[in-house]
């Protein structure tokens, strides 16, 4: 029995950060021991926010170094940047023409864009490009093209599968063939949303993150900065209602929970120790990974190699694919 395909795209915006790595990277890489998988670098969508070459191109490094050092099996696991494949492009523009713009209307990252416009009292388009725009017509192409039966989404994001899945069902439903796989989305409930600095989630639009692989002494830097409240050091505290706590039993061991825990109930203890523990469950935990990170962005020898290799393979699944689709269509 054929396994099913998962695949996923990451967007190459800066370091990932630890909520990155706990509700997107470590889920995949176990997806990948029961699925089919296909990650992408998704570059060309990063070009919507990221206008500076140099930096684009240390950002790529950068997330194929974190995936790599993270535990990704390029033997295993096929990556590629989403620019080495211009069969996704072609499709992009086939589908375009079974895509509305009613449907494009309803996407939620430019309805957002909108409503903060209006909020300003600027024009509806102000600020909006294509890139934008069609963004979840050129996701739909980056998800069809691998026929993926599975993307890893967070509920926010479901509408982008639920898109492609109605673009691919034109598509099929005119030429009254099964052409394109149907995606469905893969929420995991066991995913946790990852606390940032200030208590909201983790995100580096609240500037509230911390990036996985900084080096030992800004991690430290960041755990101090966790906020927390004003309660004296003598006063006993709650660790179930603490954003240090929050962090420090995703990385601790039940034995360490269960010790700081009772330190916080039991009064006598400032905040300062608090973030010295976290750190230092943290860094133990991000220490190999980060040397091997590390090592990578130092000789991108390897990364090259990987990605080179990684979109060899892709460019055969999406040949294959986009010749099947180019008959169909007519133009061949």
């Amino acid at each position: 029995m054929e396994k099913k395909v998962v695949l996923t795209g990451i967007k190459p915006t800066g370091m990932p950060h630890l909520g990155n790595y706990l509700g997107a990277i470590k889920p995949a890489l176990k997806l990948a021991e029961k699925y089919e998988a296909r990650y992408f670098i998704a570059d060309y969508h990063s070009l919507n926010t990221v206008k500076d070459a140099d930096t684009l191109r240390d950002y790529i490094y950068e997330v194929a170094a974190v995936w790599l050092a993270s535990g990704l099996d390029p033997d295993r696991v096929l990556i590629y940047k989403q620019s080495a494949v211009p069969e996704t492009f072609e499709l992009t523009t086939l589908i375009n023409a079974f895509t509305s713009k009613g449907l494009m209307n309803r996407a939620h990252a430019y309805k957002a864009q909108v409503d903060v416009n209006r909020e300003k009292g600027k024009p509806d388009d102000h600020n909006i490009n294509m890139g934008l725009y069609t963004y979840p017509i050129l996701m739909a192409a980056d998800i069809l093209l691998f026929d993926a039966d599975l993307v890893p989404v967070g509920k926010d994001q479901v509408q982008h599968i639920e898109m492609a899945a109605d673009i691919a069902e034109a598509v099929n439903r005119n030429y009254k063939d099964q052409l394109l796989t149907i995606p469905q989305p893969y929420i995991d409930e066991s995913t946790m949303i990852i606390n940032g600095l200030d208590g909201r989630k983790m995100s580096k639009s609240y500037d509230n993150h911390i990036p996985l692989f900084c080096p030992e002494k800004k991690l430290k830097k960041f755990c101090n900065k966790i906020v927390t409240n004003s309660q004296a050091v003598e006063e006993p505290k709650d660790p179930e209602n603490c954003n240090v706590f929050a962090l420090y039993k995703l990385f601790a061991s039940e034995e360490q929970q269960k010790t700081l825990a009772e330190t916080y109930r039991a009064g006598g203890m400032g905040w300062g120790y608090a973030k010295g523990e976290l750190f230092n469950v943290l860094n133990e935990f991000i220490s190999p990974m980060r040397e091997r990170y590390n090592e990578l962005m130092n000789d991108k020898s390897y990364i090259d190699k990987v990605l080179t290799e990684g979109a060899e393979k892709a460019r055969e699944l999406a040949s294959a694919k986009m010749d099947r689709l180019r008959k169909a269509v007519g133009v061949i």
